[in-house]
């Protein structure tokens, strides 16, 4: 039996208070926000990209720089870049014809900061922000029912921000044990797995047979 999505129920609030805690964002990130009408999950990727967006024209100064297809293509994968998200029910609940809701992301900002570098929108290295240490992990992916399913998950570790080189080192049943080369700490990588939900986090934690952490192809 496959595990549920560790983030099903995270941050669904929509108390007062809500909106207090959306604007102190957490040490190391950047807000965005945008508008939606629902918490479906194809309004919610929509809506990180509006979000990235706000972020990347507010620390460029550059309304125009979406222009760009290099740009408009990284906020196409505002996933990867979300630390957290919640919702804001907005006065009206759109009965005035406005979004019912605002949703709220908190993007890391060393990885932000790092996609803006490539870019060339940003220069040097932000005094007081370390680099992302590069690491590595050994990890089992259940759930693999067939040749589809196998190039998905490859597939889907080749387009990880943080996955630099991905190596199947083994294989029985319906999982294949991985080694992957991350571009930054493993708990990156495993909070951007959790978000993106292509794969389930099953077990974040060390365990035995040197497996970093176990994780389930979503269906």
């Amino acid at each position: 039996m496959r595990s549920p999505l560790p983030l099903r129920a995270f941050v669904f609030a929509f108390a007062l208070f809500a909106s207090q805690l959306a604007l102190a964002a957490a040490p190391g990130t950047y807000t965005g926000e945008a508008p939606v009408n629902s918490q479906s999950d194809e309004e919610r990727a929509e809506a990180l990209k509006t979000a990235l967006a706000n972020v990347v024209i507010a620390q460029t100064g550059d309304s125009g720089v979406l222009a760009r297809s290099d740009v408009a293509r990284a906020v196409g994968s505002a996933e990867k870049y979300v630390s957290q998200y919640q919702y804001r029910r907005n006065p009206g609940n759109g009965d005035d014809g406005g979004a019912r809701m605002t949703l709220i992301a908190q993007f890391d900002s060393n990885a932000v900061d790092q996609l803006l570098r490539k870019l060339g929108l940003i220069a040097g290295t932000e005094a007081g922000v370390a680099a992302d240490t590069p690491s590595e992990a050994t990890v089992w992916i259940s759930g693999i029912r067939n040749a589809a399913d196998y190039a998905r998950v490859i597939g889907y570790l080749g387009r990880n921000n943080f996955v630099r080189s991905a190596q199947p080192i083994g294989a029985h049943g319906d999982g294949i044990l991985v080694r992957l080369n991350l571009a930054a700490e493993r708990q990156k990588f495993i909070d951007a797995v959790g978000m993106e939900r292509t794969l389930t986090v099953v077990n974040a934690a060390a365990t035995a047979d040197n497996v970093d952490a176990t994780l389930a192809l979503s269906p």
